[in-house]
């Protein structure tokens, strides 16, 4: 009779936390907006370096505030290793790999997502606050893993 009563308080307490943390996923992604960053295209690794947009890696300006950042993670290294960026503007990074599996985190952001070789990576976010963030590598690259860093400086 006691074992009974446990199982169903047990199981209670089970179905609570799901829907709890049902209602923190949802949460997170309906009311704060975070999401997967969308994989929106492929190019071929070994003739990346001579494909647009990805030989000439930069900051571009789309419209008033608005921006695209195209980079390419190499080991050990983003080109370009600095954006300079507007305060206010909103940024859609591009992102792709030529070797390895790489990670690409903004420091201070939520932008933060793996940069496999051939797939292109696409996330936007918006720069509020002027700053510096560090960029930084956070797979395991190889040897000169913790060479590789950038930055992105919001004025």
């Amino acid at each position: 009779m006691n074992a009974e009563r446990y199982e169903k308080a047990f199981l209670l307490l089970c179905g609570a936390v799901l829907v709890l943390f049902m209602g923190a996923l949802a949460y997170a992604t309906l009311g704060m907006g975070i999401r997967l960053p969308g994989r929106t295209g492929v190019v071929d690794p070994k003739t990346v370096l001579t494909t647009p947009p990805w030989n000439d890696p930069g900051l571009r300006q789309l419209g008033p505030d608005r921006y695209e950042a195209v980079i390419l993670a190499q080991a050990w290294r983003y080109q370009p290793q600095e954006i300079d960026i507007p305060v206010g503007a909103t940024v859609t990074f591009h992102v792709t790999s030529a070797d390895v599996i790489h990670g690409f985190y903004i420091e201070g952001t939520r932008v933060n997502f793996m940069v496999l070789p051939g797939q292109i990576t696409e996330e936007t976010y918006t720069f509020d606050e002027p700053g510096e963030h560090r960029l930084i590598c956070d797979e395991y690259c190889g040897a000169g893993h913790h060479l590789m860093s950038g930055k992105v400086v919001v004025r």
